[in-house]
């Protein structure tokens, strides 16, 4: 498995890469591809949350739990997907929260690195999958390696704002430091959850927390 990781998530996370469960993952993954398992995203992307969100950039965290697990979709970065390919029900959702709460109008485009590049990181806790297999990774080792992630955050970086959608994210939130952090819950933006998730208002908060930490606001618009 190819490792691509920016510099400084390079050296925090280092100790992860170097324990037993990681070298198990690796295996399994080598495992996998050698059986001719389809695995989602392709190789060169599985960090690529990583490389486009360095640790001194890092402003907000938006935790997803699974890759997609179709053809074309996944592509390292939580809820985003390519260009050309159609947004998913979560992300249509979550563009018309961003519009319902920003007064904004989005263009429908799925891509969501512009975020990435302004210190968003868009996590999955779980960073491959089967293809057409939902959840077929999530104990292999992942969960272990992103706790990690999340705790080493929450450890060395101070003000970053945490989006915990849905019952399993917000899981998370016993990993973060909450007199040093902002954790915003809500409903995840599935349909499955009814609308729940309509009325959250992460994003104009997210934005009016980082003004308050002398931090340039997110431009959520795509």
């Amino acid at each position: 498995m190819e490792v691509r990781i920016e510099e400084s998530w390079k050296q925090a996370l280092q100790s992860e890469f170097d324990k037993p469960y990681f070298a198990g993952l690796v295996s399994f993954l080598h495992g996998e591809k050698a059986a001719g398992q389809t695995i989602y995203p392709p190789g060169g992307q599985i960090f690529r949350a990583f490389e486009l969100t360095p640790v001194n950039q890092l402003k907000v965290v938006i935790l997803g739990q699974d890759p997609y697990h179709g053809p074309g979709q996944a592509m390292g970065l939580s809820f985003s997907v390519p260009d050309g390919v159609a947004a998913p029900p979560s992300l249509r959702n979550i563009f018309k929260e961003i519009e319902s709460d920003l007064g904004i109008r989005m263009s429908g485009r799925p891509n969501l690195e512009s975020w990435a590049r302004q210190g968003v990181l868009l996590l999955n806790s779980v960073l491959t999958v089967r293809a057409s297999q939902p959840t077929s990774h999530s104990r292999i080792g992942w969960q272990e390696f992103t706790d990690a992630v999340i705790k080493y955050i929450s450890d060395n970086c101070n003000g970053i704002v945490f989006m915990l959608w849905g019952n399993f994210a917000r899981s998370k939130k016993a990993l973060i430091d909450t007199s040093r952090h902002y954790v915003l819950e809500a409903a995840h933006p599935s349909p499955l959850a009814g609308g729940a998730f309509f009325g959250c208002r992460h994003f104009s908060k997210a934005n009016e927390i980082l003004l308050n930490e002398h931090k340039t606001p997110i431009n959520w618009q795509l």
